[in-house]
């Protein structure tokens, strides 16, 4: 488990916030204003580093740029000093000398604060000491910071603070940043990858008259106009599959999902979600869709197959491993079991292993417990899982040659489950039926079954569906293996937290 940084706020934070309003305060009554609306620049810092990096110690070469960013250190040093300054890029030293500057300007831009933002021109130049920086030769307060940064040295190391401030936690902590700019490679790449493949990027709603397409407690709120509750949705399976009804054949959406669930270092209320449809496939297809787009992300993202995540090797490269459910429990757990045993030896079976059987469980749902708990922490390289119950895969075809289980899919990585599919359930009575199912279920109690059936969905299927394979990716635990995340709000930008105490 990665060690998470603590947080330390600066000592006397009332005492340094006044007087920065002093300052603020001294500069507004000068005439200047400490918030300006617009600065024009000509690089950003990582131009100008990747220009002249590697010129030599002691150059000078009277090249002028133009760049801006926020203070994060200043040395002073009488009639020269120095201030690092940092924007979206990196980070680059600027000289401030008293010679170029005169005397007042000189002390104005001295008298400035760490966090304060600003704008300066100046010729590029190396030290002798090799550190390459920027002679500044005129200079603008773009932005007065008010509020001091968490000391330099200690950082951001209260979690809570760093998630609940990200604000802050993405001006000191460069691991922060990187891993958000490598959540939009990620989620770049996955949209290259599947436009190139014919798939059409499209919208479906977030409020739903019926919370469907997944098991899931649903958030609800009410519509005043229309006088109904609505759902956020916890899926926007069954709206896409709407689209492939209406021939749309190839679709995809990144989306945002609701659930209204714990917080955990694997589960966020509210997280997003990559769904895939192709008509005239199968799971097998999913199979190979889902691996090769994995893969394209992660060398479009991160540049390797070979990863590392929490100091134990990944392997994306190669063909993944394919287990059925059964079979994977027999290879990792060193338990034989099938659907031709009765339901009672299956009740014994998880009893012995610690499961409490609802009393209305059947062989599929002990099944899939068993798996649960003795299987999926133990699968840390790729393997997909298929052949999942029927009895717990409302919306996936069953096998031709065995009704007990789906073609159905899921992709267990580092003890996750990152993705799920199907061949979709295409027959309107079946599906019928196993909507009723689903809906006895919310009737014993379960809060994460449907809570009455969509009647609208069945009726599109009625029209006719044609073949088709789905596939659902958690973009955020693809975020997680890919950037050696282990907590999911390492990987979001403003995750939920509890209410902030108040004194």
């Amino acid at each position: 488990m990665e060690k998470e940084p603590e947080l330390q706020i600066t000592e006397n934070i009332t005492e340094v916030m006044k007087i920065r309003r002093q300052k603020l305060e001294k500069l507004k009554a000068s005439g200047e204003n400490p918030f300006k609306a617009k600065f024009t620049r000509t690089n950003f810092i990582e131009d100008v580093i990747q220009e002249f990096g590697m010129v030599e110690p002691g150059e000078q070469t009277g090249k002028v740029v133009t760049v801006a960013g926020r203070i994060m250190v200043i040395r002073r040093h009488g009639k020269a000093s120095f201030m690092v300054i940092k924007d979206r890029t990196g980070s680059i030293q600027l000289f401030l000398s008293m010679g170029v500057l005169g005397e007042e300007r000189y002390k104005e831009f001295l008298d400035y604060d760490i966090g304060d933002i600003v704008g300066v021109t100046g010729k590029v130049f190396k030290t002798k000491r090799g550190e390459l920086s920027i002679n500044i030769e005129s200079y603008t307060l773009l932005t007065k910071s008010l509020r001091p940064l968490p000391e330099k040295w200690h950082g951001l190391k209260d979690v809570e603070t760093r998630y609940r401030q990200r604000y802050v936690d993405l001006i000191i902590n460069p691991q922060t940043r990187q891993t958000l700019l490598a959540r939009t490679k990620i989620v770049k790449a996955i949209r290259e990858w599947l436009d190139n493949h014919n798939f059409i990027e499209v919208e479906t709603p977030m409020l739903q008259p019926i919370a469907g397409g997944a098991a899931a407690k649903p958030f609800i709120t009410h519509h005043e106009a229309l006088g109904i509750n609505l759902y956020l949705r916890i899926a926007p399976e069954l709206y896409l599959k709407r689209l492939i009804v209406g021939d749309l054949e190839r679709v995809y959406e990144l989306n945002r999902n609701f659930r209204n669930e714990g917080l955990s270092v694997r589960h966020n209320p509210e997280f997003t979600m990559l769904e895939v449809y192709q008509a005239y496939a199968d799971y097998k297809d999913m199979m190979d869709l889902c691996e090769e787009l994995v893969k394209y992300a992660a060398r479009q993202a991160v540049g390797s197959l070979k990863l590392v995540y929490q100091e134990q090797p990944v392997d994306l490269s190669g063909e993944w491993q394919r287990l059925t459910m059964v079979e994977s429990i027999e290879k990792y757990g060193g338990l034989k079991i099938s659907f031709n045993q009765n339901l009672d030896e299956l009740r014994a079976v998880a009893k012995e292993h610690g499961i409490d059987a609802e009393d209305h469980w059947g062989k599929g749902k002990l099944i899939n417990e068993l798996f649960e708990k003795l299987v999926e922490g133990k699968l840390w390289q790729p393997t997909f899982i298929t052949d999942y119950p029927t009895e717990i895969s409302p919306l996936a075809k069953t096998k031709p040659d065995d009704p007990d289980v789906t073609e159905r899919f899921e992709l267990i990585i580092i003890g996750l489950e990152v993705g799920t599919a199907f061949s979709e359930l295409t027959d309107p009575i079946d599906q019928l039926q196993r909507f009723e199912a689903q809906v006895k279920l919310h009737e014993y109690g379960d809060e994460e079954a449907p809570r009455q059936v969509d009647e609208d969905y069945v009726r599109a299927l009625e029209y006719g569906m044609p073949p088709t394979g789905g596939l659902g990716i958690g973009i955020d635990r693809l975020v997680m293996l890919l950037t050696d995340n282990y907590s999911i709000r390492e990987v979001i930008s403003f995750p939920h937290m509890r209410p902030e105490a108040r004194d």
